[in-house]
């Protein structure tokens, strides 16, 4: 049996723990009743953000991105193609730059889009520009044994 594992809900923030087994069982939320993982990015703000990258066990793939960025939605469609890929072994994050300056100044995000993957609550990995989503999924791969 492996052990149990932590996931935020993408709806309403709970923390859920779960056997990592289950993991594509389809499971929902404990609090909400809403599924884990839909197979779409999520938006989130500066608190949404900090709660997900500290208590999900699983890694987590952050696309900072701006309305006004042309090659920001152009990947963006490949971002979501990605989260399909590559959902329930990591969390696909989006954060809007515009709305969340703050947090883009932490991360110092100097360029449009940028990926970051945070595994454990740290950043391990970042790679700026648009990708397509083949790019994506083994950009994320080469970082992470699982995927």
């Amino acid at each position: 049996m492996t052990d149990p594992i932590h996931v935020v809900c993408p709806h309403c923030d709970a923390v859920n723990r779960l056997a990592q087994a289950r993991l594509r069982d389809a499971p929902v939320c404990g609090k909400c009743g809403t599924a884990l993982f839909s197979g779409k990015p999520f938006e989130v703000d500066g608190t949404r953000f900090a709660k997900h990258i500290a208590r999900n066990d699983l890694p987590v793939l952050v696309d900072f991105w701006a309305a006004w960025c042309g090659p920001c939605k152009m990947m963006a469609p490949h971002f979501a193609s990605a989260a399909a890929q590559l959902e329930p072994s990591v969390r696909l994050l989006k954060v809007d730059t515009e709305q969340n300056q703050e947090l883009a100044a932490r991360f110092a995000i100097r360029s449009l889009p940028t990926i970051a993957l945070f595994r454990g609550g740290s950043e391990i990995a970042r790679q700026p520009g648009a990708m397509d989503a083949r790019a994506i999924v083994a950009w994320v791969g080469t970082h992470l044994s699982h995927v």
